[in-house]
């Protein structure tokens, strides 16, 4: 069983005493129990209840005037949140915008990026890929007349081990060279945690003539990202999870620098990425914005959009991921201490160990085999995590509302449960 913290490290209650963003945790409402599922879904932000019922009012008082009037006007509204989703992505303003939904986004950009032909007709996802990207990649090479079978590449790991080793990666990508037309991996895996190493996975894609583009699902808001200095394609991601937007949030789309004013790329076109000083006119020539907005299609849903200003502005005032990053590496040093020092080999983290192929969600399995029993046991005691087949325990102390204790009470609650 347990045991006290011994030597010179120290407590829950100390290194919450010594948290500057601890503050930050009173802005959220979190439920009952202890919430350690913000990889799944985001707590909800106190002032989204404001930002929502304004825009309910503004619809009530002004109807369809709200599209154009005051500093909170529906046809510019996304712009509200364009500067933070640079911030947090690292890139420029025009290359970022809030639109759709994850795999919505993933279609619109494969349509400009997956660019086949009969000797460049290969997409290299992971084979343990989430379900929608595996989807998406599959029907996106159906859909342009290839056959899957030919033309998707999956990577997995070596026999026994739980992780993508990067030399994998790599030589993957340059085994199949002239063949490959778009590499599409996830910034974090959303089974293990892993986050890969976007960086070099782009260079070497760029190398063999291929589009890289990134799922940030696990990634944004989780660890930092460099999107245009990593000359990264485009990317897509949602915002319920660490940006906390709420269940369905409006989701996000990267396109580079490289590639905003581009024409030449293929792409679905909808109103709302044409000129906006003269959309109104109704004229039926697509006159594209010269940025990642002319892949846009419709306006903007406003009340999802509420809710993730309110959280965008809780996250820059908290100092932004490096903040975030900085606690949540505290925070992964000191449940990987207790998990060793309370649970010993009764708990095994096939998370990656080094801090910079990790965020701050776990992937922890029960060495018995009894992990959902387990699970069921902690859902009982009103500790909300998540179970992912076939046996893993998903765990994500968030910095942002997180503390050290519940990560304390996590493991002494887990060391009741586990035999």
């Amino acid at each position: 069983m347990s045991h006290d913290l011994h030597g010179d490290f120290p407590t829950a209650a100390q290194l919450d005493a010594a948290d500057p963003l601890a503050e930050f945790r009173s802005q959220f409402e979190l439920p009952d129990g202890i919430y350690l599922v913000g990889n799944s879904l985001g707590a909800l932000p106190k002032t989204a209840r404001h930002h929502v019922a304004t825009e309910l009012d503004r619809w009530s008082s002004l109807g369809v005037e709200g599209h154009f009037t005051g500093d909170l006007a529906w046809k510019d509204y996304h712009h509200l949140v364009t500067g933070q989703l640079a911030s947090i992505t690292g890139a420029k303003p025009e290359e970022v915008v809030a639109m759709n939904a994850l795999t919505v986004n993933l279609h619109l950009l494969m349509v400009s990026f997956y660019q086949p032909t009969p000797q460049r007709h290969k997409i290299l996802i992971e084979s343990h890929a989430f379900p929608s990207d595996h989807f998406a990649a599959e029907s996106q090479i159906r859909h342009r007349g290839f056959d899957p079978t030919e033309s998707l590449v999956l990577i997995a790991p070596r026999d026994g081990e739980e992780t993508l080793r990067t030399d994998d990666i790599l030589a993957t990508i340059a085994e199949h060279g002239d063949e490959l037309a778009l590499v599409m991996l996830p910034g974090v895996q959303y089974y293990t945690g892993q986050v890969l190493p976007m960086a070099e996975i782009t260079q070497a894609g760029h190398a063999v003539g291929a589009f890289v583009g990134f799922d940030l699902a696990h990634a944004v808001g989780n660890v930092e990202l460099s999107l245009h200095d990593w000359d990264v394609d485009f990317a897509a991601w949602c915002s319920y999870k660490y940006l906390n937007s709420g269940p369905g949030g409006v989701g996000g789309a990267f396109v580079h620098s490289r590639h905003v004013a581009d024409q030449t790329l293929p792409k679905f076109l909808g109103w709302w990425g044409t000129n906006a000083s003269t959309r109104f006119e109704m004229a039926t020539e697509f006159d594209a914005i010269p940025t990642i907005e002319s892949w846009q299609l419709s306006n903007a849903p406003i009340l999802p959009l509420a809710v993730l200003r309110a959280s965008l502005d809780i996250i820059e005032a908290a100092g932004g991921v490096p903040a975030l990053r900085k606690k949540s590496e505290l925070q992964i040093e000191f449940f990987d201490r207790r998990l060793t020092e309370t649970l010993g080999d009764r708990i095994d983290n096939i998370t990656p160990q080094r801090l910079e192929e990790r965020g701050c969600q776990y992937a922890l399995r029960v060495t018995n085999g009894d992990g959902k029993r387990v699970f069921e046991a902690l859902e009982h005691a009103r500790v909300l995590c998540d179970w992912r087949e076939p046996d893993v325990i998903r765990v994500a102390p968030v910095p942002l509302y997180n503390s050290f204790d519940d990560i304390e009470q996590f493991v002494q609650i887990l060391d009741g449960i586990v035999t």
